[in-house]
C-alpha cells in the first residue's frame, strides 16, 4: 500500500470508528448550567484583584469559616468560571474565598457551597494525592509576579495536603513533555513539600477550608507592598466541572500564570527559615553460621533562607533510604530507559535546572549523581544548593561530592551553575554550566566532563512560543561534533494546538551528568496538529482529532525510527473516554538486535502499521477500569500489547490499583511473551499517616 493510501486509511480509522452508545443531554451528569448561583453571566474582561486583610488575631485553624467571626469580618471574593464542561459559563455552585494574613502567616478561608453535599466525591486522603478525580480546591501563588513560576496548595474534603512548584507556566509537564524527573524537573514539581497546614469541615452548606501558609515557606521579593499573581481552581467531580476565579480558556490549566488574577495589600516583615532534619539508620543481617552483621549510619539535611528570595540547602552523608522503589519497565527497543529522580534533596527548584529536549536529551539529570558507571550506587558525602531570584534573574548553584570506592568507582565532584533572565510575555534567556571532575587517588582514570548551554523562549502574543537551546560538551579523548541544538515552535489556542521542531545532536555530544536516550548523534524533525472540538450532542464533552510525527536519522542519513500517529479522543461528560488511533512505524537497524533472549532481528528497514485503542470509565467512581492495546505489525511480524488496569476505592481511606502489561510477539526470528504486573495498595489513617505498598511481578 502506498504512503498516500496509508494516510487515507488512517483518517478513515479515526473519523469512522463508532464510539460508545450515544448519550442524550438529559442523561449526562452535568446539571442545567442556567441553575448557576454566580451573580454575573459574563466573565470579567480583565483579571480580577483580591485584597488581603491584615489580622491582629489569627483564626482558629479548624476548618470552620461560615460561623467564625474572624473570617466574617473579611470581605470574600466570588465569581468562578467554568473551563469544563461549558467554557465561559458561571460555575454551577457558589464559592467564596477570603484572604487574610498576620506578620508570619498567610491565611485563606474558603466556603465551597454545594446544594447536594451528600453527593460530593472524596477519592483519597494521602498527601499529594491527585486532585483531578475528587471534589477539590487549589490555590496558585505567583509570589514574584513574573507570570511564570509559582507555588500550588490544594486539598479535598478529606483535608489532604497537596503542594507543588510550577516553573515556565507548567511547560514540560503537559502534552508531549514532562519526562525530566517525572514531574520534578519539568514545569510541574509535585515532589516539593512545604511546611503549611490545612483543615476542612463539611456541613449542609457544602464544605469549608482553612489554609495556613507561613511566609517562610514561600519565596518572594524584599519589597512592600507585595503584589502577587493568584488564581483558584474548584473541581466539582460529579459534574465533571472545573472552574477558576480568573477565567481561563479551555486549553490552559491552573499553571497559566500570565492569565492569573492579582493579590495585593500585603506588607510582610523579612522572614528567616532555618531547618535541620537529622537521620539515623540501622540494619541487622543474619548470615547463617557467620552470625549477625550490624551496620549503621547518620547524617542530616538542612535549609536556610538567606533572604525571602534566596535559599541555601545543604546535606551531609546524604541518606535516601526513604525513597520509594522504581517502577519496572520492559524495554523492547534499542535505546536507554528513563527512570525519574525521586530523592528529596534534588527535587526543590528542580525545574530551574531543566534544559534540553525533555526525556531524550537532558543536559543535567541529577540521578547521575551517586550512581556509578556500571549502575551501582555510590554514597554521597555531602553538598549544597543555592537557588532563588534576584529581581528578574533566576540563579541556581549546586555542588555535590561522592565517596571514593576505588578504581572501579572513583570519587566525583559535581558542579552545576544556572542563570535565567525573565523577560516580558513569557520570554526568557538563560545559560547553564555542568561539570564532573574525578577527585582522590584514582582521579586520572575517570577524568572530567563539562557541558555548556544557552537556552531561551520568546512569547509571541497570547498563544505562540518559540523556544530552543544550543549546547556543547568537552570530554577528554573526544574531538569535534560535540554539539547539540533544538528549535521548537508552539501555537496553543482554544481550538488548535500546533507544534513543530527540529533537534540535532553531534556524534560526540556527551553530557555525562545528563541523559541521552539515543547516543551517537541524530537529526530529529517532529510536528503535531491537534484540534479541540466541543459538540453539543450525544453527551460529548470534547473530540480531539490529531496527527503527530517524529523521525530520527543518523548524521549520515540512515533513518533509525519513524512514527506517524493519527488519532481521535472521544470524551463524554460522564467521564468515559475512548481513543482510536493508528500508527505507521519504521525501524532501521544497522546491526543485529537481540530483542529477547534467543530472538534476533537482523539489520534492515522495517515498515509496519498498528492499531491503538484506549478506553477508560469514569475515574471519579469508586470502581474504574482503564484499558490500552496496540496490535499489528512489529519488525515485520505481529505484536499484541494489552494493558488493563482496575482501580478500587473504599471511601477516601483505602485505594487499590492492579495493572498488567502483556506483550505477545510473533516475529520471523522467534516468538516471545512478556508480562509485567503492578499492585498498589494504600490505606490512610489520617491525611498525614498512611500505609502503602507496591508489589511488582516481572517474568
Amino acid at each position: 500500500m502506498s504512503w498516500r493510501n496509508n494516510c487515507i486509511a488512517a483518517v478513515l480509522w479515526v473519523l469512522l470508528l463508532p464510539g460508545l452508545p450515544a448519550q442524550s443531554e438529559s442523561d449526562s451528569l452535568v446539571p442545567d448550567p442556567n441553575a448557576a448561583t454566580e451573580s454575573s453571566a459574563t466573565p470579567p474582561a480583565t483579571p480580577p484583584v483580591a485584597q488581603a486583610t491584615l489580622l491582629e488575631v489569627p483564626p482558629e485553624l479548624d476548618g470552620e469559616v461560615v460561623s467564625d467571626p474572624v473570617w466574617q469580618a473579611v470581605e470574600p471574593v466570588r465569581g468562578f468560571w467554568q473551563t469544563r464542561p461549558f467554557e465561559g459559563r458561571p460555575a454551577t455552585e457558589k464559592t467564596e474565598v477570603r484572604v487574610a494574613y498576620t506578620r508570619e502567616t498567610l491565611y485563606f478561608g474558603v466556603v465551597c457551597h454545594d446544594r447536594d453535599p451528600q453527593l460530593m466525591i472524596v477519592a483519597d486522603s494521602r498527601r499529594d494525592s491527585p486532585l483531578d478525580e475528587t471534589d477539590s480546591f487549589q490555590i496558585i501563588l505567583d509570589t514574584y509576579h513574573d507570570h511564570q513560576s509559582g507555588f500550588v496548595f490544594g486539598t479535598n474534603p478529606a483535608g489532604i495536603e497537596y503542594d507543588a512548584q510550577v516553573a515556565n507556566e507548567g511547560q514540560g509537564s503537559g502534552f508531549g513533555g514532562g519526562a525530566q524527573t517525572g514531574g520534578s524537573g519539568g514545569g510541574f514539581n509535585i515532589n516539593w513539600d512545604g511546611a503549611w497546614e490545612v483543615r476542612t469541615q463539611a456541613g449542609d452548606y457544602g464544605w469549608s477550608i482553612e489554609f495556613a501558609i507561613p511566609f517562610r515557606t514561600l519565596r518572594y521579593p524584599s519589597t512592600d507592598p507585595q503584589r502577587w499573581g493568584m488564581n483558584f481552581q474548584r473541581n466539582i467531580r460529579r459534574h465533571n466541572e472545573v472552574a477558576y476565579w480568573s477565567p481561563l480558556p479551555r486549553q490552559f490549566n491552573l499553571y497559566k500564570l500570565s492569565l492569573a488574577g492579582d493579590l495585593v495589600g500585603m506588607e510582610i516583615p523579612s522572614q528567616r527559615n532555618f531547618k535541620v532534619i537529622p537521620f539515623v539508620v540501622g540494619e541487622v543481617r543474619k548470615r547463617g553460621e557467620l552470625g549477625s552483621v550490624r551496620t549503621g549510619d547518620a547524617g542530616f539535611d538542612g535549609k536556610y533562607s538567606l533572604s525571602p528570595s534566596m535559599t541555601l540547602d545543604f546535606t551531609y552523608n546524604t541518606d535516601f533510604a526513604q525513597v520509594e522503589v522504581d517502577e519496572q519497565q520492559i524495554n523492547l527497543d534499542r535505546f536507554n530507559l528513563f527512570f525519574p529522580e525521586k530523592r528529596p534533596f534534588f527535587l526543590e527548584n528542580a525545574g530551574l535546572f531543566a534544559v534540553g529536549d525533555s526525556g531524550e536529551a537532558e543536559l543535567f539529570f541529577s540521578r547521575r549523581i551517586g550512581i556509578g558507571r556500571g549502575g551501582s550506587p555510590i554514597p554521597i558525602l555531602g553538598g549544597a544548593r543555592l537557588t532563588g531570584k534576584l529581581g528578574n534573574t533566576n540563579v541556581g548553584f549546586l555542588n555535590m561530592q561522592t565517596e571514593d570506592l576505588g578504581a572501579g568507582s572513583p570519587a566525583d565532584n559535581f558542579t552545576v551553575a544556572r542563570v535565567r533572565q525573565d523577560l516580558a510575555n513569557r520570554s526568557y534567556v538563560g545559560g547553564m554550566f555542568v561539570n564532573r571532575s574525578s577527585t582522590g587517588d584514582f582521579s586520572e582514570l575517570a577524568g572530567s566532563n563539562q557541558t555548556f548551554a544557552l537556552d531561551g523562549r520568546w512569547g509571541i502574543g497570547k498563544y505562540t512560543d518559540v523556544s530552543g537551546f544550543v549546547a556543547g560538551t568537552d570530554t577528554p579523548g573526544l574531538a569535534g561534533d560535540e554539539y547539540a541544538f533544538k528549535i521548537d515552535a508552539r501555537y496553543d489556542s482554544a481550538s488548535w494546538l500546533l507544534t513543530a521542531g527540529y533537534t540535532e545532536l553531534g556524534e560526540n555530544f556527551n553530557p555525562e551528568v545528563g541523559f541521552l536516550a539515543r547516543e551517537g548523534g541524530y537529526r530529529k524533525p517532529d510536528f503535531l496538529v491537534f484540534h479541540r472540538w466541543r459538540p453539543n450532542f450525544g453527551g460529548f464533552h470534547e473530540l480531539r482529532p490529531h496527527v503527530s510525527y517524529r523521525g530520527f536519522w543518523t548524521l549520515d542519513g540512515f533513518q533509525q525510527t519513524g512514527f506517524l500517529h493519527v488519532d481521535n479522543h472521544w470524551e463524554w461528560r460522564n467521564g468515559y473516554e475512548v481513543h482510536t488511533g493508528i500508527n505507521f512505524t519504521r525501524e532501521g537497524l544497522l546491526d543485529d538486535f537481540e530483542i529477547f533472549p534467543g530472538v534476533v532481528i537482523p539489520p534492515g528497514t522495517y515498515d509496519n502499521r498498528e492499531g491503538q485503542i484506549v478506553f477508560n470509565t469514569n475515574e471519579g467512581a469508586w470502581l474504574s477500569f482503564n484499558f490500552r492495546t496496540n496490535f499489528g505489525g512489529f519488525f515485520n511480524g505481529d505484536r499484541v500489547n494489552l494493558q488493563p488496569e482496575v482501580n478500587l476505592r473504599v471511601g477516601e481511606k483505602l485505594n487499590t490499583g492492579l495493572s498488567w502489561r502483556r506483550n505477545a510477539s510473533d516475529l520471523p526470528g522467534g516468538d516471545f511473551v512478556t508480562n509485567l504486573g503492578v499492585l498498589r495498595v494504600a490505606y490512610s489513617f489520617t491525611p498525614r499517616l498512611f500505609l502503602q505498598t507496591l508489589v511488582q511481578y516481572n517474568d
